[in-house]
């Protein structure tokens, strides 16, 4: 096993303070490598990827964006637009109309955050949780639990709901996301990854950037981004990604899926750097939202100023409003069982 910086866990794991919130806690950064050109940075707020290095060395690219310190994380949600930098969304991915949904008889009004709806989980959302680290490891696969109990009613989400997020790098270059979920009261539950990729360098523009989705449907959405329950084709319209093209400016879809982890999902290619990112998922849908706005207000990591082209997402999830489009894919979780999702990120070095 190479070197690799000293941990007071094992080796290729790395752990330092990330500073303080106004409650009291501290936050820690936790950083994994695979010793084979991967280096993932997470912090317990929001169990969120703050940094992602691909390559080696001195060439190392960081293909994530995000902030030096907690207070600029604290302080993005206050942004005209939230960015959610790297975080874990939840309970609900995406909106639910109306801020409501009905389970067992009963319509559950959660808060609305988003012209009348519910987005991202809420007024908190699982971005602004305190996470417990819950295991480290190194190894041939280095990886780190996160886990998180949302209380019965918070948000006004019913059950008390357990979570757990393990990521790992593999030694092909992957980092996996694999969540799991018990509740103890029948509840909704849609979970995803909110990083924004930029694999030209996390303070760099997209524009040089293709994108590939493998999938000739999204979902048909109002003006306010709820799903009618209708399905459009993406042929001969400016959002068919089925072959590889320069990354949009303006793009928040939901592309449908086949629920297959084996398939590509999606693509992203740099040719400045060479580095290809491949995703890959059980979900019904992966969400592509390109973005990072910061207006100004705030600095990103070493200085750099995020705008509206900076970065892409890929949220790999349930569809929005499921809760209330019983012809939807079921976002309904019971007691006795067990919510699963798995997210792969391939990196290759095409250079």
């Amino acid at each position: 096993m190479e070197n690799s910086p000293i941990s007071y866990f094992t080796p290729k794991c790395v752990t330092n303070s990330f500073g303080m919130l106004p409650s009291g806690k501290e936050v820690f950064s936790y950083t994994l490598s695979n010793g084979r050109g991967l280096e993932a940075t997470f912090i317990n707020y929001g169990a969120t990827i703050t940094s992602l290095k691909v390559g080696h060395e001195d060439q190392a690219v960081d293909v994530v964006l995000g902030f030096d310190s907690i207070e600029n994380y604290i302080q993005s949600f206050g942004l005209p637009s939230a960015p959610y930098f790297g975080s874990i969304i939840g309970r609900y991915a995406g909106r639910i109309s109306r801020a409501e949904a009905e389970l067992n008889g009963v319509v559950y009004k959660f808060n609305a955050n988003n012209n009348g709806n519910t987005l991202h989980g809420g007024l908190k959302g699982f971005g602004r949780a305190y996470w417990t680290m819950k295991r480290i490891q190194g190894g041939e696969r280095p990886s780190i639990v996160f886990t998180y109990t949302s209380p019965d009613g918070e948000e006004h989400f019913p059950g008390n709901l357990t979570v757990e997020v393990t990521y790992t790098l593999t030694p092909d270059n992957e980092l996996l996301v694999h969540y799991t979920a018990v509740t103890d009261k029948t509840t909704v539950l849609n979970l995803t990854q909110h990083s924004y990729f930029n694999l030209d360098g996390h303070s760099q523009s997209l524009e040089r950037q293709t994108v590939q989705v493998n999938s000739g449907k999204i979902l048909q959405v109002t003006q306010e981004g709820i799903p009618t329950g209708r399905y459009d084709d993406v042929a001969n319209t400016p959002l068919d990604l089925t072959q590889p093209v320069v990354c949009p400016k303006v793009i928040d879809n939901s592309f449908v899926l086949p629920q297959d982890y084996n398939r590509e999902a999606a693509r992203l290619y740099s040719p400045k750097t060479g580095i290809e990112m491949t995703v890959f998922t059980n979900q019904p849908s992966v969400h592509i939202y390109v973005g990072g706005n910061c207006f100004g207000q705030l600095q990103g990591k070493e200085g750099a100023d995020y705008d509206r082209y900076s970065g892409i997402c890929f949220e790999a999830q349930n569809y929005p409003d499921a809760p209330n489009r019983p012809e939807f894919p079921s976002a309904v979780l019971h007691p006795g069982q067990t919510y699963e999702q798995k997210t792969k990120f391939l990196f290759k070095l095409t250079n």
